[in-house]
Order: C-alpha cells, then structure tokens, then sequence
C-alpha cells in the first residue's frame, strides 16, 4: 500500500495478497475446479494445498504494521452510514506491543481506496489494465505518537466532536488520548509531513492518566449512553469508573466494583441501560452491574458462564442477548430475561482453542463474528435452521449457523465490524491486520 513513511516510524503498508498456503473458504457454496471445502483440522493428504477462493469476498486487503498491534478501534468518520460503495475509506485507531526496549506508539491509520476482490469481465479485458491497477492500488497513512509501555487494549470514542482513545498499558496505567491532531495529519500528504517534522507531536503526552489499578489489565469499554463515561478493569479483579470532568479530565471512583474473585477480562456496558454494564472474568463468571448501586453492591446478577476462564463478551445492540466466548473455545448466547437460569440460550463449539474476540453485527441482530487462537475468524447467524437435505455433504459436520470460516492470520487476537461500513471486518493478528467483507454477511 502506498503511504507515507517518515523515517522514525514504523514501517506500514497495504496489499490486496493472501498468504501462502492458507485458505478462506466459503461454507455456503461448491467448490469449484475439483477443490473441496477444507474444514479446519481435517488432515490434509500428500500434495494437496490450501488456496483461498476469491469469488467468497466482495473485498480482502492485507495490512502490516511493524511491530504487532493487537488491539484497535474504528474510528467513527463523517462519510456517511452505511455506505456500499467502492472504493471504500476508513480511519481505525491501534497501539502497539514492542518487544522489551523498543519504543511503542498510538497510531492512527487511515485506509483508502478500498477496491472490491472481483473486478467485472469489461474491466479486465480492459486495454488499460495495467493503469486500472494503478489506480486500484489501496493506499494507507499512519501518524503515530509515542506511548509508554506496550498497549494491552486501545478503544476509541467521541466526545463532543472530539475522537478521543484510552490505552489499557502493561505498566498498571491507562491513558486518554486526543487523536486530533492525528486524524488531522492523515488527511493529506502535506499535514502528515508537518505532523511528522514537529518532533513535539510525536512525544505529546496523553490528555489523562490513571494509575491507581493495582495491576495492569485488557477490560476497557467506553459508554455509548453517557459520552465519556468509561470502565477499566484489571487483573486484581477491580473494576473502576470513570466520569468526565470539565477542562477534559475525569474522575475516577477509587472504589473499585467488587465481586469477581480473579482477573476481569472484558467488560461492556449496556447499549440502552445507562448505568448497567457486564463483565466476565478468569473466575468463570459473567456479571451484570448498576452504577447506582455504588461499587460495594453494585453487583446485580452472576452465573457461571464457562468451566474455564470467560475471555470476551459482547452485548446485542437490538436484543437483550449477551455473547461470551472462553478459553474452551466455546460460544455461548446469554438471554438476559433467563440469566437467572444460569443456562445459555445457545452453545457452539467450532473452534478448537480460546476465543479471543466475538462482536455482534451492528445492525443484524442475529448475526455475529467470532474469533480463536486456532488462527480462524468465524461468522455466525443465529437465524438459520438445520437443513440436511441442502447441506454440502462435507459441511453437514459443522454448525448450520456457522456461515464462514476466514483463515490465513497468525493468532487472531481482536475483530471489529465497520459500524458505517455494513459487513465490513477489520481483524487484527500477529501478523497484521486483515480488511474483509464476504459473500455471506
């Protein structure tokens, strides 16, 4: 991808290519050319390969930062909701995880000229194929400022007008960011230079600081409700409230919200309750909170979610549905209305190693993306029923609702949908980031 690249930063770029020997393969149709569909952890025979089926995605991009960025963010943009058309544009923010000694940065990334996978048959028997390709070629801008420690979770929000990140940091710390000036830098060629010339920019310190966890932590959510309102959690089970203040600080309760008895690995607050959030934890448990109850009693609701450590949930925008992913590598759909019960509505086990992320769609509210350290990203549709009869043979194994299996990242560790972009999926691995939209969602 063409980009910008100052020579005290990291290296950054975009492509269209899937790695060697890795697949992803659409669940929903034939092969073609006598390929089969591989399922993930069927053993392959001698001589044979895995190839990805390009006619499966609508787009597929690639994206490399140098050091690893194992969480991000969509930035919200002024572009417009729900846009389909192409080429596509979109802002995400990231944060590295430098090995020990090396420097780490917030970056803030803009991706452009976002061309669709297939191009039709006129184009590409086109006499100006190869300025075609030219043109096609997705760009990247990155400005980054610098960050102390590596990040174990970025998030983003806005606040009055103002895109604002906080950064979960391995050293007990989380920080508030204001990514103005960096968003500003990555709108043209000209402002990045500048951006990148003031070495001022590069070292600015975060807007706010806490570092009043007594451990670090991954569990951060922004409110959606009440702007600037945030939760951070850690792993000496605390979990801490954050209130906005006039002059952009905040408040931080030094009471923690008590109860899980190990590490809180995610939390979420609710899309429509104000003061109700949820969170999960290594304890096994997932629960529910009110804000107004104050932190001692603050806890509402509990059920032992997983027979190991719950490692991600996240709440349904449309319906009072939670999703929660473990270290079993089990899915689970939580119904509010029965989490008395202490029984999911729904349970998948696919993935054969710990869920690493899950996220409903934003706006289909039966659909939602799941993530493993078995290097797959799934798809999931809660509204499809078993149907034999249709079912490709070497498919009927799987669950009905599993739509789609994305492969060819390195220990996937976070996915995002586009909430502007409808079945956009950004993803982030070890080796980078992967831009997608399927024929399925």
């Amino acid at each position: 991808m063409e980009h910008t690249e100052p020579s005290d930063q990291e290296n950054a770029e975009l492509n269209m290519e899937c790695s060697d020997g890795e697949s992803e393969s659409d669940l929903e149709s034939e092969s073609k050319n006598d390929s089969n569909v591989y399922i993930p952890g069927k053993e392959m025979e001698e001589g044979e390969q895995l190839v990805h089926d390009e006619s499966t995605y609508i787009m597929y991009h690639q994206a490399q930062t140098g050091s690893p960025c194992l969480s991000f963010d969509v930035i919200k943009d002024g572009l417009g909701e729900a846009r389909q058309t192409f080429p596509m544009e979109m802002y995400i923010v990231a944060a590295t995880q430098s090995e020990q000694g090396r420097a780490n940065h917030v970056i803030v990334m803009k991706m452009s000229n976002l061309h669709p996978t297939r191009k039709d048959k006129d184009e590409e028997n086109s006499d100006d194929e190869e300025d075609i390709d030219s043109d096609d070629k997705p760009e990247m801008e990155t400005a980054m400022v610098m960050h102390t420690g590596g990040v174990n979770r970025v998030r983003c929000t806005d606040v009055a007008g103002t895109h604002l990140a906080a950064t979960w940091s391995d050293r007990r710390s989380v920080h508030i960011w204001d990514l103005k000036r960096q968003i500003a830098a990555v709108e043209n060629p000209t402002a990045l230079s500048e951006f990148v010339a003031n070495r001022q920019n590069r070292v600015a310190p975060p807007l706010f600081t806490f570092a009043g966890h007594m451990d670090e932590g991954f569990a951060m959510d922004w409110s959606n409700t009440c702007a600037g309102q945030l939760l951070t959690g850690d792993c000496k089970n605390n979990i801490h409230f954050w209130k906005p203040q006039d002059g952009g600080t905040w408040h931080v309760d030094q009471r923690p919200f008590v109860g899980h008895t190990a590490s809180v690995e995610d939390l979420q607050w609710s899309p429509n309750e104000k003061s109700v959030f949820a969170s999960c934890s290594v304890d096994h448990t997932v629960r529910i909170w009110d804000t107004r109850a104050g932190p001692t009693k603050g806890c509402m609701l509990t059920t032992v979610a997983h027979e190991t450590d719950v490692n991600v949930l996240n709440w349904n925008k449309n319906d009072p549905f939670i999703a929660t992913g473990g270290d079993d590598g089990i899915i689970k759909i939580w119904d509010l209305r029965q989490f008395n019960k202490g029984v999911a509505i729904a349970k998948f086990k696919h993935h054969t190693a710990p869920i690493t992320s899950i996220e409903w769609h934003p706006t289909d509210k039966s659909v939602f993306a799941a993530s493993g350290a078995d290097d797959q990203l799934t798809q999931w549709d809660l509204s499809v029923e078993v149907d034999d009869e249709g079912s490709v043979e070497s498919v009927k194994e799987l669950p009905p609702q599993l739509l789609f299996i994305h492969q060819g990242q390195k220990d996937i560790k976070e996915l995002h949908w586009h909430p502007q972009i409808p079945g956009v999926v950004i993803s982030t691995a070890l080796d980078g980031f992967n831009v997608f939209k399927t024929i399925s969602v």
